[in-house]
C-alpha cells in the first residue's frame, strides 16, 4: 500500500508520497525510497535556486544541509538499503549471473536457475516487490534452456518493471555488452 490508498490509514495519519506500508501496518523501510522517508521542506534545494549563482547555490545547499531540511536521494552509505538499491543491486545480480549462465545448461542447473528464480519472491524484503515479480514470473515462466534466452527473459522482466516505475527500456540486444563483455569501444577493460 503507498500513500495512494490511506484506506487502513488512521485519518490523522498522513503518510509523505511514495511511502508504503508493510504487512505489518507500519512504513516499510525496504520497499519505500530514501528519498520518500521524509516530506520535502520549502528549504529543499531547487532548480531555480541552483541557477541563480554558484554562491547562492552553495549557500543554498550549505543552509539546507545545516538546518537539516536538504533531503539526500538515497541513504548514507552506513544506512540499510532503500528500495531502488536494493532492485539495482538484485537486477545486477540476476542479469550478471544469467549472463554467465551456460549456454547448454545440465538439468541440475536449469533446475537450480529456476529454483533461484522462483524463491526470490519468497525471500525478497520488498513485500510489494515481492508480489508483483511472483505475479510476472507466473505470467511470464522463465526460460532456462540457455545463457541467450535466460538473458532475453530476464531483459523482458525488467523492462516490465522499468514501464512500471516510469524508467526507459533497456536493449535487450545488448545484455551481453551490458552484463558481460563491456562495450566494443574497451572502456571496461
Amino acid at each position: 500500500m503507498t500513500n495512494d490508498d490511506n484506506s487502513t490509514m488512521p485519518s490523522s495519519k498522513k503518510l509523505p508520497p511514495g511511502m508504503i506500508i508493510g504487512p505489518d501496518g507500519k512504513p516499510c523501510k525496504i520497499c519505500t525510497a530514501f528519498r520518500n522517508w521524509r516530506p520535502p521542506t520549502t528549504a529543499t534545494v531547487t532548480k531555480d535556486k541552483r541557477q541563480n549563482s554558484a554562491y547562492a547555490s552553495t549557500a543554498a545547499v550549505m543552509g539546507a544541509l545545516a538546518s537539516g531540511s536538504f533531503i539526500p536521494q538515497s541513504p548514507p552509505p552506513n544506512c540499510p538499503p532503500d528500495v531502488e538499491q536494493l532492485g539495482r543491486a538484485t537486477w545486477t545480480f540476476l542479469h550478471t549471473t544469467a549472463a554467465y549462465y551456460p549456454e547448454r545448461p545440465t538439468i541440475v542447473q536449469r533446475a537450480n536457475m529456476l529454483m533461484l528464480i522462483r524463491s526470490l519472491p519468497a525471500l525478497y524484503p520488498c513485500r510489494n516487490c515481492a508480489e508483483d515479480f511472483e505475479k510476472n514470473v507466473e505470467a511470464h515462466p522463465p526460460d532456462v534452456s540457455s545463457r541467450e534466452r535466460l538473458s532475453r527473459w530476464l531483459c523482458e522482466r525488467h523492462n516490465d518493471v522499468n514501464d512500471k516505475l516510469g524508467k526507459s527500456r533497456f536493449d535487450c540486444s545488448k545484455t551481453d555488452e551490458r552484463w558481460r563483455d563491456g562495450p566494443a569501444d574497451g572502456s571496461c577493460d
